[in-house]
């Protein structure tokens, strides 16, 4: 464990827990699963009206740097006819962001990368960002009703 490492896990330990929660890994957690959940409310909402069926199921993740703490947290499926794009939780901590999810197109067997969705990050700390699966480095952009529609647009098939 590096210096700073250490030193940041020391200064965790000495700030008040909140939220009930023993620390922030578990607090984080836990603001995972709810965001998951209202995203998938969310996208009800936006999907009203359609035959476009939404699914939740769970996903297990472990995560390294809460002491490979094992944990579910809800993904989300769209179909429509035989297609289907899940929104699968990947990671609960990365650089500069919280809870990353990726949205997958899956056609036949195959799954197509299309966006990678953060809970928080560096340029949004309340509001669900993403980047273009196949641009990571690319600067992130809000996830609002338009992209969700973009990135959806591949349920439909082409006429």
């Amino acid at each position: 464990m590096s210096a700073k490492a250490r030193f940041m896990k020391k200064l965790q330990e000495q700030q008040p827990c909140h939220n009930g929660f023993a620390n922030k890994g578990e607090a984080d957690i836990a603001e995972f699963c709810q965001r998951m959940d209202q995203l998938q409310a969310q996208m009800t909402e936006w999907l009203d009206q359609t035959n476009i069926r939404i699914e939740s199921s769970p996903a297990l993740l472990s995560e390294c740097l809460i002491g490979g703490k094992t944990f579910n947290v809800p993904a989300i499926s769209l179909f429509y006819e035989e297609r289907k794009i899940k929104f699968t939780p990947v990671f609960l901590y990365a650089q500069g962001v919280t809870g990353g999810v990726d949205v997958t197109f899956c056609p036949e067997g195959r799954a197509i990368p299309l966006r990678r969705l953060f809970m928080r990050s560096a340029e949004d700390s309340k509001n669900w960002t993403c980047n273009p699966a196949d641009r990571p480095a690319a600067s992130r952009s809000p996830f609002n009703e338009d992209t969700f529609f973009e990135t959806i647009d591949c349920l439909l098939p082409d006429e």
